[in-house]
């Protein structure tokens, strides 16, 4: 099975293109950086996923996806190989994309859109409403001696 799921922020806006003949295609192409879930000393903190996506789905990214926006993608990891100008064989990996959506608000993208600045910053907490019977941090405290009930304990 070839199946892939991520969330990550746009790091430009999508270049789009379309096919050439009677029945042109949109083709999109975008690069989301994706959180990594633990960091090493001196390693990069996200991945750089190169994503493309064809006909309405590209045309979609293309009216409402812009730089800085946080988006969930799923599709398949398709690779390939060219030729460059000085002769040398290329690899290539990207996602193609069969589904994408929005993963945040309109209002928190936009506050991530205006201070991208081109390059990545990791993403700022989203503020939680917090619930009655929640600490701080938007969990709900649980009870002193509830451990003893736990199956998994």
């Amino acid at each position: 099975m070839n199946k892939v799921i991520l969330m990550g922020r746009l790091t430009r806006d999508p270049d789009v293109r379309y096919s050439a003949g009677e029945n042109a295609l949109a083709i999109a192409r975008y690069t989301l950086a994706v959180d990594r879930r633990f960091k090493r000393d001196g390693e990069a903190t996200a991945d750089f996923i190169s994503c493309v996506a064809f006909g309405r789905s590209a045309e979609f990214a293309e009216k409402y996806f812009r730089q800085g926006i946080k988006i969930a993608v799923s599709g398949r990891i398709q690779t390939g190989s060219y030729t460059n100008r000085e002769g040398q064989k290329v690899y290539t990996t990207e996602v193609v994309v069969e589904d994408q959506e929005f993963a945040e608000s309109k209002n928190a993208s936009e506050q991530h859109a205006g201070g991208f600045g081109g390059g990545y910053s990791a993403p700022a907490p989203a503020p939680a409403p917090a619930p009655s019977a929640a600490s701080a941090d938007g969990f709900m405290n649980i009870p002193d001696g509830i451990d003893e009930e736990l199956p998994f304990n």
